[in-house]
């Protein structure tokens, strides 16, 4: 593959990368590990397209090409399992929904990037993986594929763990955190038996806009520590509830606030409160059909929107939560108990209430119940 072509082709690839990583910012949810991995590996990854091309000045040593080809080289190989680690670290968080337990990790990849590195550092002397003779032209070592099993092991590691961990991951997430792998592999095995193409970061640009339509694009409108709703999203379709009542069918809503979430915290620190949330959603989630919308409101707060316009039926499904919780509370051994105060009620289309005027009153009626639930202590 020519300069020119390979210099075009990634110009492109970068231009993809920085149209996604435009659409990614301004994030509500920037801080979470998932959000940070993604950007990270947009950086890294248009970092590598750029070195690509420098390490594609062969020849003329009398020019800057010799200094441009250097580094292009010792960077690209430096980099390239640091790009493969943060793939496995995005899987390892998206199947287990754990930023610790993903933390754990840190550790043994950062010890095999370091080992890597020495021998990238050593191979400037001795050629292991690569070397740059005296007319400028890059060739292969004797350890090349040593390096490159790096790369592609870590990606391995990710897809085993990916179809170990299928029935955890949400099936429209699966194909493509499992297909992530497919294209830079392809990409390798060209790289590896035709001396001079090199196609598997733009390969890799190909895989992460997967993810990103598939997964990151999607999460723009899920609370990332719970992985329902967030407030954004159910701004949204509590207009679209709104606007689509009618005076035979309209809809009901519930917001829920978790009592004594501030205790917990300050008590058991913030890992458990954090647990004590992702619980809060999982049991709700158990309590409702699989069509019904829960959000993530703020700190303790979820919201619940039905299709439910008769008020007994929203105040028998009030009790099957409660009830829902109380089991919880019995059959397992926590530290603490969960409990809820509710504000609920159903949207009297003929009101005309406007989305903020219906949140007030329901935001009313919670406090209320909050209020009842300390004095009946």
């Amino acid at each position: 593959m020519s300069l020119i072509h390979n210099l075009v082709l990634n110009i492109y690839s970068l231009l993809f990368l920085i149209i996604i990583y435009r659409h990614s910012l301004n994030r509500d949810d920037n801080k979470s590990l998932q959000y940070r991995l993604y950007m990270t590996m947009l950086q890294i990854t248009a970092l590598l397209l750029v070195l690509d091309v420098f390490s594609r000045f062969d020849g003329r040593p009398e020019t800057i090409y010799p200094i441009l080809n250097y580094w292009g080289n010792c960077m690209m190989f430096l980099l390239n399992p640091i790009l493969s680690s943060l793939w496995l670290l995005y899987v390892h968080f998206q199947i287990f929904q754990d930023e610790e337990k993903t933390r754990r990790l840190f550790n043994p990849l950062i010890a095999v990037i370091a080992i890597h590195g020495v021998m990238v550092v050593l191979t400037q002397f001795f050629g292991w993986f690569y070397y740059i003779d005296s007319d400028n032209v890059y060739h292969r070592g004797p350890l090349f594929l040593f390096s490159v099993s790096i790369t592609i092991g870590l990606i391995l590691v990710a897809f085993i763990l990916i179809t170990v961990n299928r029935k955890k991951i949400e099936k429209k997430y699966y194909f493509s955190l499992a297909f992530f792998a497919f294209p830079p592999f392809v990409g390798t095995i060209l790289q590896i038996a035709f001396y001079g193409i090199s196609l598997v970061l733009n390969f890799v640009v190909l895989s992460l806009f997967i993810v990103f339509l598939n997964i990151q694009n999607h999460s723009m409108n899920t609370d990332y520590l719970t992985g329902v709703n967030n407030r954004k999203n159910l701004e949204a379709f509590l207009k679209k509830k709104v606007k689509a009542s009618t005076e035979d069918k309209t809809f009901s809503a519930i917001l829920i606030d978790l009592n004594n979430f501030k205790s917990i915290n300050d008590t058991f620190g913030h890992y458990m409160g954090d647990n004590a949330l992702q619980i809060t959603s999982k049991l709700l989630a158990s309590c409702l059909r699989s069509n019904d919308f829960i959000a993530r409101f703020g700190g303790d707060e979820f919201y619940i929107v039905l299709d439910i316009s008769d008020k007994k039926d929203l105040e028998a499904l009030v009790g099957r939560i409660n009830g829902c919780f109380e089991n919880y509370n019995k059959s397992v051994n926590q530290p603490y108990k969960l409990g809820l105060s509710m504000g609920y009620a159903v949207y009297d289309y003929h009101s005309h209430m406007s989305v903020e005027d219906f949140q007030k009153q329901i935001d009313i009626l919670m406090y209320k119940d909050k209020q009842s639930n300390k004095e009946g202590k």
